[in-house]
C-alpha cells in the first residue's frame, strides 16, 4: 500500500515490535547488574547488549514511532489527500525491517555482534571491534537512508500539499515541529554516514582517520558523532 495511514500503522507496529526487542536486551543488562559478582552472561555478550539495545531503542523504536505518527497526522492536519511521495514513503518503511534483521543477525556472527556501545567511539569500534562491525555499519546506512527519505517526504508534503487557506501561521504545532525535525535529519544524517564509513574504512582498510599512530585523532570521532547526535535527539 502507498496509503499514508497504512504506512503510518506499519511504522507503529514495527516500532512496537522493537519496543519488545530492545527492552528484552535491557532485561539482560539489568539482570547482570542485579547483584555484585553475579555472572549470568558472558562479559562480551553483555557489551553486545549495551550496544544493540540502545541502537534498537533509538533507531528502531522511538524514531519509527514518531515517523508513524507523522505519516498518520500530517496529511490530515494540513488537508492533504496523502503524503507527497507515497511510493518513496512505502520504500522508506520497508527497508527498515531488513536493516534491523541485519543488525540483529550480527549477534550470531563469529566473534559476536558489535560490542562497543551505541556511540561506537573509536578506537573501540575500529581497533578493538569484531568483524560484525561491517554489518552494523551497513545497517546504520540503511536506517539513515530511510530517515532521509521520510524527512524529504515530510518537507515536500508540508510545502506543497497544504489546503488552499492553510497558511504557514495556521499550521498546527505538530506539523511545524516535524518540518524542523525533517530539515535537521537531512542536515545531520550524511554526517552519521561519514562517521560510520570512516569507522568501516579504519577497521578494514587502514586509512587511520581516528588512529593516532597513523596521524588520526580519536577526538575527531566524538566531534563528528555528536554533530549528528544532538540534532538527532
Amino acid at each position: 500500500s502507498t496509503n499514508h495511514k497504512d504506512i503510518g500503522s506499519l511504522y507503529l507496529w514495527f516500532s512496537f515490535i522493537m519496543f519488545l526487542t530492545g527492552p528484552a536486551m535491557a532485561m539482560v543488562i539489568r539482570a547482570e547488574l542485579f547483584q555484585g559478582g553475579l555472572q549470568l552472561v558472558d562479559p562480551n555478550f553483555f557489551n553486545q547488549m549495551t550496544t544493540v539495545h540502545p541502537l534498537i531503542m533509538v533507531f528502531g523504536a522511538v524514531m519509527p514511532a514518531f515517523t508513524g505518527l507523522a505519516n498518520w497526522l500530517i496529511p490530515m492536519m494540513i488537508g492533504a489527500p496523502d503524503m507527497a511521495l507515497p511510493r518513496m514513503n512505502n520504500w522508506s518503511f520497508w527497508i527498515l525491517p531488513f536493516a534491523f534483521t541485519m543488525l540483529l543477525s550480527s549477534l550470531f556472527m563469529e566473534g559476536g555482534g558489535p560490542n562497543f556501545g551505541w556511540t561506537f567511539y573509536a578506537p573501540l569500534s575500529t581497533t578493538y571491534s569484531p568483524d560484525s562491525t561491517a554489518l552494523f555499519v551497513f545497517a546504520i546506512h540503511i536506517i539513515r537512508i530511510s530517515s532521509m527519505m521520510g524527512a524529504i517526504n515530510v518537507i515536500v508534503t508540508i510545502v506543497n500539499l497544504r489546503a488552499p487557506n492553510m497558511t504557514w501561521m495556521k499550521l498546527p504545532l505538530f506539523v511545524w515541529t516535524w518540518l524542523i525535525t525533517a530539515f535537521l535529519l537531512i542536515a545531520v544524517m550524511p554526517v552519521l554516514a561519514g562517521a560510520v564509513t570512516m569507522v568501516l574504512t579504519d577497521k578494514f582498510f587502514g586509512p587511520s582517520f581516528f588512529d593516532t599512530a597513523g596521524g588520526g585523532d580519536p577526538v575527531m570521532f566524538q566531534h563528528i558523532f555528536w554533530f549528528f547526535g544532538h540534532p538527532e535527539v
